[in-house]
């Protein structure tokens, strides 16, 4: 699956630098969707050949890889197009991802064990009888919607909230783009070790103190006096954040059956997907109705919203 994603986004991208028109950029950007999955798959491979008990280690590593990717991609993007043109860049990114499948082809080996029944003939019902505990994994995807929904309801505003911190001063575009990437170089810094941590000392507990961290950070951004205090608790943000979604991804390896990861995974990568357009959604409502600090408070109620749920939906145990 991670072979049929790379190689396919290869070409559908490539494919962006011959357009003529509008109409076939959107057919392409749909294609580019079928063809998406990558990361999903990629984490489901990760659970399914890791021991249970370094999941967390493992996945925290992994999750490195988009983190660190969404950081550069823009600045990589934008200095490519400043350079040659909007068409070489798709050009050079379709052969980046070629790169990927290549890499991909002969670096990653996975320990195949056919089942007795192809997993993906499977239907949703059949999958669901086959999980342990399917509320706990359904909670799961819940959490991890809400996580994404909290960590994107801050991006519509935080360009205007650095801007309004600074009263119109000069640079706020740089700074604006520095305060928005803290979270992504703390979450890299710290994600592998939190999820060594919660292999250590079980997942949830992590996942939890993560939650109540979480929360209790994004109050006081509602009410600093400065970008220098606005920075500091991206910072610890992003710490929070490095804990939060490879603690779902382990607890959801320790909880499903192998012959049915692949399939929880992409759903749980929905359910993600949902929470990117949730968030920025809420972030602007509230803005609009309110202001631009009632979003960081608005987002540390979903926050522990997020963390009863959570507690409820999985019950006390260790991951």
């Amino acid at each position: 699956m991670i072979l049929r994603a790379s190689l396919g986004m290869a070409f559908v991208l490539g494919a962006m630098g011959l357009v003529q028109n509008v109409f076939q950029l959107i057919g392409l950007r749909l294609l580019q969707g079928v063809f998406a999955g990558y990361i999903s798959n990629a984490n489901a491979l990760i659970a399914t050949e890791t021991p249970k008990e370094k999941s967390g280690y493992a996945l925290g590593i992994l999750s490195t890889g988009p983190v660190s990717g969404s950081l550069l991609g823009p600045l990589i993007g934008g200095a490519l197009a400043s350079i040659f043109s909007y068409r070489i860049t798709f050009f050079i990114t379709g052969g980046l991802l070629l790169i990927v499948f290549l890499l991909s082809f002969f670096l990653v080996h996975e320990h195949f064990v056919p089942v007795e029944h192809e997993t993906g003939s499977l239907t949703a019902k059949q999958v669901i009888s086959k999980l342990n505990r399917p509320q706990a994994v359904f909670g799961m995807f819940i959490t991890t919607m809400i996580i994404q929904a909290s960590n994107n309801s801050i991006a519509p505003i935080i360009s205007l909230y650095v801007k309004e911190l600074m009263h119109n001063g000069a640079g706020v575009t740089m700074v604006a783009g520095l305060i928005a990437a803290i979270p992504g170089i703390a979450n890299m810094l710290a994600a592998p070790r939190l999820g060594e941590l919660g292999d250590r000392i079980g997942t949830e507990k992590v996942l939890s103190v993560a939650f109540l961290f979480a929360m209790v950070l994004y109050l006081p951004m509602a009410f600093v006096p400065s970008i220098f205090w606005l920075g500091v608790f991206r910072f610890f943000i992003g710490i929070s954040d490095g804990a939060m979604l490879p603690a779902v991804q382990s607890i959801l390896s320790k909880r499903t059956p192998a012959e049915v990861t692949g399939r929880v995974f992409s759903w749980n990568q929905s359910f993600q997907a949902l929470g990117n357009m949730i968030g920025p959604l809420i972030g602007s409502a509230v803005s609009g109705m309110f202001d631009y600090s009632a979003v960081f408070i608005a987002t540390s109620v979903l926050v522990l919203i997020n963390f009863i749920l959570f507690r409820w939906l999985n019950g006390r145990s260790v991951a």
